[in-house]
């Protein structure tokens, strides 16, 4: 039960002091200069998600200007997002923190950051224009209660309470919120981790950490879910791109099997068969040279060394040595090496997770509720989330901007 003296009313209420709700809150008092805003942060500092993304250089968004091929980067929220993104994007994403004199780059990779390579210039940049438009930020307001009547939101915090006509939810992956929606009606996917990497313990890995195979194939063993990209050997497993993409879209696959299964890697991308032909025509090439010591299809040294001496071939046998039998072995390591799983790490210090208010709960012409007039929802508190390389930013930024535009009304 919520009582309610000594309240402060506000035009619109930002529950949530990350990206999504400063670029919402910001918005629109840029739309509606007369609006009255407020940020309600549960904790005592703000944007501390931007703070580290991108290992602390925050990849802003990602190079990718066609709406649709955008949304395939979302395991969860590609149909919803579509509209969205035609209606705000990348290049305006780009724009924005451009007018506002923080330059920004586009990476060989597409990922987008400042181009001064610090997540600071983006926190800058929102606490100026935050103070510019005059909006409040209350830290250490934690909301314990929502109610809704007589077409006002009121909510209560650890410390006040608040009335207002427009309140928008912008927490990100925050069961304590999750659990208040679901009490007002509103359905709540159970979040999972999404972009993780696998953690492996094989004795092909152990010595080479840090090592990169530029363009693999992955695929999880008695599943259809597949990836390519580059892979890393870290200290504890794989990582990298593919694996990420792979962590993303089988997070409810990987997450009912516990993180324990085994995947498939093509190293080079060939089939057995041609890498089999290939080796052949290898071992013809250069007879006298040491298998070991002569690695092959651009892979690097060290991973090379680590797969032949998988394949059981003695250190100093030369390509004229070579058998079929060894060969086979050899192609078998190239195309088609199994890893077992065995648990996850989260990426770097970022966590996203796939979850959060049932889709179809929400108008994504404008971000709003289904259930409920004025109630609106910006960024990763919905059950959508991507692949690394700035596309949950993105998300962030335009259901904040689309939200802005009816919150501002």
């Amino acid at each position: 039960m919520l009582y309610f003296y000594n309240v402060n009313n506000y035009d619109v209420l930002i529950v949530g002091g990350g990206a999504a709700g400063f670029f919402a809150a910001i918005n629109t008092a840029i739309q509606n200069p007369k609006l009255k805003i407020a940020i309600l942060e549960r904790g005592s500092n703000v944007l501390s998600k931007v703070k580290i993304s991108g290992g602390g250089r925050c990849n802003v968004t990602h190079a990718e200007f066609i709406p649709n091929e955008l949304v395939l980067n979302y395991p969860r929220g590609e149909k919803e997002l579509r509209g969205p993104f035609h209606n705000y994007m990348t290049g305006d994403t780009m724009q924005w923190f451009e007018d506002r004199g923080v330059p920004l780059k586009i990476e060989d990779d597409g990922r987008v950051f400042p181009v001064s390579n610090s997540s600071q210039t983006i926190i800058d940049c929102f606490l100026e224009e935050i103070k510019k438009h005059q909006i409040d930020v209350l830290l250490n307001h934690s909301v314990q209660g929502i109610k809704y009547e007589n077409d006002t939101w009121k909510l209560e915090t650890t410390k006040e309470f608040f009335r207002t006509p427009k309140l928008l939810i912008a927490t990100g992956s925050n069961p304590k919120i999750w659990k208040l929606l679901e009490s007002l009606g509103h359905q709540v996917i159970a979040p999972v981790p999404s972009l993780f990497t696998f953690n492996i313990i094989d004795t092909r890995l152990k010595t080479i950490p840090g090592v990169v195979a530029t363009d693999v194939h992955i695929s999880v063993v008695n599943s259809t879910l597949e990836s390519e990209g580059p892979l890393l050997v870290t200290h504890s497993g794989l990582s990298a791109p593919s694996i990420l993409k792979l962590s993303a879209y089988g997070a409810l696959e990987l997450a009912e099997r516990q993180y324990k299964f085994q995947i498939k890697v093509n190293f080079i991308k060939l089939d057995f068969s041609e890498c089999l032909e290939r080796l052949l025509e290898i071992k013809t090439a250069f007879p006298r040279k040491t298998i070991l010591k002569s690695s092959q299809f651009e892979l690097p040294k060290r991973l090379w060394e680590q797969l032949v001496m998988a394949s059981k071939i003695p250190m100093h046998l030369r390509w004229a040595e070579v058998n079929k039998l060894q060969l086979q072995a050899l192609a078998s390591q190239l195309t088609e090496a199994v890893f077992s799983v065995d648990g996850k790490s989260t990426f770097k210090e970022e966590f996203v997770t796939a979850g959060g208010v049932e889709l179809k709960e929400v108008n994504f012409k404008t971000f709003e509720s289904k259930h409920f007039k004025n109630l609106y929802f910006a960024g990763e508190v919905l059950n959508i989330d991507a692949v690394t390389g700035g596309f949950n930013f993105q998300n962030a930024w335009t259901s904040a901007f689309i939200a802005a535009q009816h919150l501002s009304k």
